[in-house]
């Protein structure tokens, strides 16, 4: 490593002079990061990045933060290769200048591709933005001052960073102190990292051909170059979500933002599903998006999955948007046979799209059999999946009908289910609707002639 920096330091001379003449106009593009797998997070609701927070996946909130600050520069994500459909399932609409490709084993090989990708452009930026998509509190002010310092100085490398405050202790093995570490000139490092996209390609390429070291930040590799690289202060919103507890701080905020002032009541509504499906003779029967093996299915035009039925109604409830057949027609042949799934997921966006964030799940499901016991877990886990929910925000109970009606002969199954959602706006604060009181007197002479 030692006769490398030596090697690139003789060697980058003329180079950099080169590129910092060059810089008369700066363009940017970002590289977001998002090929981990999540362990530190609790990886059991997929990857962190396409987890919800107030309504809106991680992911789609750091997009749109970069978005606001530049509306055109190129955004490339680098995913995890089993991520395709989480990924397009985040960013609805079409932005011609975001782009994705799916990344490696380690942090700086997942940069490296999306530098490369980059670098094909046909108009590849100046500068890269190394951010980490688990940083979903990025602000413009700070992205302006990563822009303001490398105009106004030819850093070759400038990241966010926050001083330390606390006391650093350095520990044995056994959890015991071994001396107290001086916190003057410590800082705790932050994304986005900027760096000269020729230099930073360069480096990643360097690195990437002595094997699978493992780099906490991409800063990293032009310390080991010997490259300087300049520190610009960050702020401590700008957090990075790795563990579960981040993910409750990260609600706390959003929520805070959005608290409405003291005495005002807060928009919380309640929706109410309800659906039945006839019991035809097969080998398997779909409730809440999990197949079981019976011997009775559900009859209907989609998979009739009753729970999800009820599931979607209630959703579409709580903003007023009708019930799942105005949304998706029995009568119409695109449904035929359709997954249950993306009706719950399509009326889920449209409650997000109003503002709301969907808090909890209550679902009853009325049958003689199959007995849901067995598999209420499984149920409770698949409901928590297509709401982004935890599981213990999702109940789902079960109950026969005694014998009695349909239900009891098991002709049918009758879903029910509740879902309780929180808007933004406080309802003291929510615009009145005024009605001409001539309507008022139409409607009572109406009703006293019939």
């Amino acid at each position: 490593m030692t006769s490398m920096q030596a090697e690139n330091g003789a060697g980058l001379t003329g180079d950099v002079k080169i590129v910092l003449a060059a810089w008369t106009q700066l363009t940017f593009g970002t590289v977001l990061l998002a090929a981990g797998t999540s362990t530190r997070a609790g990886n059991n609701l997929g990857s962190k990045v396409y987890r919800e927070i107030a309504g809106e996946t991680v992911l789609s909130r750091v997009v749109r933060a970069f978005r606001t600050w530049d509306s055109k520069h190129p955004i490339v994500i680098v995913r995890h290769k089993d991520d395709a459909a989480s990924l397009a399932q985040a960013l609805l609409g079409d932005d011609p200048h975001i782009y994705e490709t799916v990344g490696g084993d380690t942090r700086q090989l997942s940069t490296l591709e999306g530098l490369n990708f980059l670098a094909s452009l046909e108009h590849p930026p100046s500068h890269v933005l190394v951010h980490d998509a688990a940083r979903p509190f990025i602000s413009c002010s700070l992205l302006e001052k990563i822009r303001d310092a490398l105009s106004k100085e030819p850093y070759i490398g400038a990241i966010l960073a926050i001083p330390v405050s606390d006391t650093l202790k350095s520990v044995d093995g056994q959890g015991q102190i071994t001396s107290t570490v001086p916190r003057e000139g410590l800082y705790r490092a932050q994304t986005p990292q900027a760096f000269a996209l020729r230099e930073a390609l360069r480096i990643h390429k360097q690195f990437a051909s002595f094997g699978k070291a493992e780099y906490t930040d991409n800063a990293c590799l032009f310390e080991q170059a010997g490259l300087p690289v300049h520190i610009l202060l960050g702020e401590e919103t700008n957090m990075k979500l790795t563990y579960p507890s981040d993910f409750e701080q990260a609600e706390r905020i959003l929520l805070a933002r959005s608290q409405p002032p003291a005495l005002s009541i807060p928009d919380v509504r309640v929706g109410h599903g309800y659906d039945t499906h006839q019991l035809i003779s097969a080998t398997e029967i779909t409730l809440c998006g999990v197949q079981l093996p019976h011997t009775s299915g559900l009859l209907g035009h989609s998979d009739a999955d009753v729970g999800l039925h009820a599931l979607a109604n209630a959703l579409l409830g709580t903003i007023g948007a009708d019930d799942i057949g105005s949304h998706f027609s029995p009568s119409d042949p695109r449904w035929k046979g359709a997954s249950s799934v993306q009706f719950v997921r399509h009326a889920r966006r449209l409650v997000v799209e109003a503002g709301g964030v969907i808090t909890h799940a209550d679902m009853t499901l009325i049958c003689e059999k199959p007995e849901i016991g067995p598999h209420r877990d499984a149920l409770k886990m698949s409901v928590a999946r297509m709401l982004s929910l935890d599981k213990s925000r999702v109940s789902i109970k079960a109950g026969t009908n005694e014998k009695i009606g349909f239900v009891g002969r098991e002709e049918g199954i009758v879903g029910f289910a509740t879902v309780t959602a929180v808007f933004p706006e406080s309802i003291a604060l929510s615009p009145r609707v005024e009605y001409d009181d001539r309507d008022h007197d139409r409607d009572e002479n109406l009703t006293n002639s019939v």
